[in-house]
């Protein structure tokens, strides 16, 4: 056989071999679903406690139509939309009845998760009622937990959801500072535990985010956004010591879409 001859022999073979792998791929991706619906997960700052306008249907979960979830959705009509963000909610809450809403078809995933887990509500207690000491050492027991415990915790979730919603583009919203340092509060908190509590959650989002990225997830900081309005700014978007008890320390309707809706969407 001449030289040209089989040259172009095999160019055509490896034309045809070409041609027909990229016609099964493509017929293979014409038959997967297209990935655009929406599930929103996780605890109190993702239902929109503190908000108002909350959905009866859901109960002691307090899912708001001013949370960041419900108004993104609004905007964009994606596909489905399902919240099941709840207040009060654990990993492992997220874990046991969160995640149904999950598969194929899911294209966008939000969750704020952790924050309950390092006991939340009740350092901020400690904090409101027995003194500047007694919030440092609760404080401290918290910071404690976030670098030894919460990361497997996260995993667990972020591995779950991975796995349900192999398609998903994932955002993990992170919690913003509560207090405006040497700001214009007069009564209240010691300027330490102020600080003491940013700090902690510096080391919660520190940890949320470092877990995203090592499961592919985005991680959106919402402190640029809550700056100028956290408590004693002035201009605060998140509620103090207030009634209900539960919505204390939580984003305001304004906190939700001046605070999280922009970092959200932009990484939706």
């Amino acid at each position: 056989m001449k030289l040209s001859r089989f040259a172009a022999l095999t160019s055509a073979f490896f034309v045809t071999s070409v041609l027909a792998l990229t016609g099964a791929s493509t017929a293979a991706s014409a038959q997967l679903p297209t990935a655009t619906g929406y599930v929103a997960l996780g605890d109190s700052y993702s239902s929109g406690v503190g908000a108002g306008s909350y959905d009866s249907a859901g109960g002691s979960c307090k899912r708001s139509a001013k949370s960041y979830p419900a108004l993104w959705a609004a905007a964009h009509s994606p596909s489905s939309f399902r919240f099941t963000a709840c207040s009060g909610a654990r990993t492992g809450d997220v874990l046991s009845s969160q995640l149904g809403p999950l598969s194929n078809s899911t294209g966008l995933v939000s969750i704020t998760i952790g924050g309950n887990d390092a006991g939340f509500a009740d350092t901020m207690t400690t904090c409101a009622l027995q003194g500047e000491s007694a919030c440092l050492s609760r404080v401290a027991q918290a910071r404690s937990f976030i670098d030894s415990t919460l990361p497997g915790r996260l995993d667990g979730v972020y591995d779950a959801i991975s796995q349900k919603a192999p398609a998903a583009r994932v955002v993990v919203l992170g919690y913003p500072h509560f207090y405006r340092l040497n700001g214009t509060c007069i009564a209240g908190l010691s300027e330490r535990s102020r600080a003491a509590i940013n700090a902690a959650a510096d080391d919660i989002n520190g940890v949320m985010a470092k877990r995203a990225a090592d499961h592919g997830f985005s991680f959106a900081d919402v402190n640029a956004t809550f700056s100028g309005h956290e408590l004693c700014s002035g201009s605060p978007w998140l509620h103090s010591v207030t009634f209900p008890v539960d919505e204390s320390y939580h984003p305001t309707a304004a906190g939700q879409s001046g605070g999280y809706l922009p970092v959200f969407a932009s990484a939706a």
